[in-house]
């Protein structure tokens, strides 16, 4: 009859097994282990018992008590639909004066608005409505074609330089590109450009203002006016605020009078139905403002 060793470290026995010269203690699972497994084992039973779980080809076990997720999940969409449909309806039929003005409408405006924006305009102005380089800052207020709701609800519907038969149209010339001015011109608008929003510039650039002034109200009052705060009804941009779309530095204004520029913006007329056109341009307008 085999004979129980015992470790003479701790006393314990051990199970027989030696491997170069290091033998294997008797280690009982921990009852903890064995509580756990049970009631995991209880849990899964009962599960396949009560809960639909077993794939049968086409079917599958329904259960004794009968849940299908996919019927709740399906009554929760109909549930939503319909409490959305309430408000949205006066959405559809409301003007955006109105809207504007209805405390309880708005919090829905931006809420879905913001859901809105940020699936089909973050690419291009961010998450925060700021913009970057060549898109712009809606956060500002500086809207190019004008900042009322209406006036939001026609750009987002018929989009700027699109493929929309409506499209609003804006472009501003190439001057250095197209022999109009030459370099010298053009360092020296760009000064007085600057000037007009107070940007810091060099000594050289400060002597250029004169000349710069000269060259812009020969050149560009016809858009940009003779005050330089633009024209929304030709979407030139007013040149005398913070908002710079493509850059405020010397040589981004430099670049924009050479080369021109021409923004583009899709129209979303046919691919968001008009009360989510509504509901972006009333959220638009929310940009900027502290959360109420």
């Amino acid at each position: 009859m085999a004979t129980e060793r015992h470790d003479p470290a701790t006393g314990r026995t051990t199970t027989g097994h030696e491997w170069n010269g290091i033998e294997e203690l008797e280690t009982p699972i921990p009852r903890v282990v064995i509580f756990f497994l049970t009631v995991t084992t209880l849990f899964a039973i009962g599960y396949w018992i009560l809960m639909p779980a077993w794939p049968l080809g086409v079917t599958y076990t329904k259960g004794l008590l009968g849940i299908d997720q996919r019927a709740v999940v399906t009554k929760q969409v109909e549930d939503a639909a319909a409490a959305r449909a309430a408000w949205t309806g006066r959405i559809a039929e409301a003007s955006l004066e109105d809207i504007a003005a209805d405390p309880a409408l708005m919090a829905h405006v931006r809420e879905t608005g913001r859901t809105l924006f940020i699936d089909n305009c973050a690419v291009c102005h961010g998450t925060r409505g700021t913009g970057g380089p060549g898109f712009p800052n809606l956060a500002a207020k500086a809207r190019l074609w004008g900042g009322d709701p209406e006036t939001i609800a026609e750009t987002i519907r018929i989009g700027i330089n699109s493929t929309n038969e409506e499209t609003r149209v804006s472009q501003m010339m190439a001057f250095g590109r197209d022999g109009v001015l030459d370099d010298k011109q053009i360092r020296a608008v760009a000064a007085y450009v600057r000037s007009l929003s107070n940007l810091p510039m060099d000594e050289n650039d400060k002597a250029r203002i004169a000349a710069g002034q000269e060259v812009f109200a020969a050149n560009c009052v016809a858009c940009h006016g003779e005050d330089a705060r633009g024209s929304t009804d030709a979407g030139a941009p007013d040149l005398t605020d913070a908002a710079w779309i493509y850059g405020s530095d010397a040589q981004s204004v430099f670049t924009t009078i050479y080369s021109g520029r021409q923004g583009h913006m899709p129209h979303w007329e046919g691919r968001l139905p008009p009360v989510d056109i509504k509901l972006l341009a009333l959220y638009v307008g929310t940009l900027g403002e502290k959360a109420p």
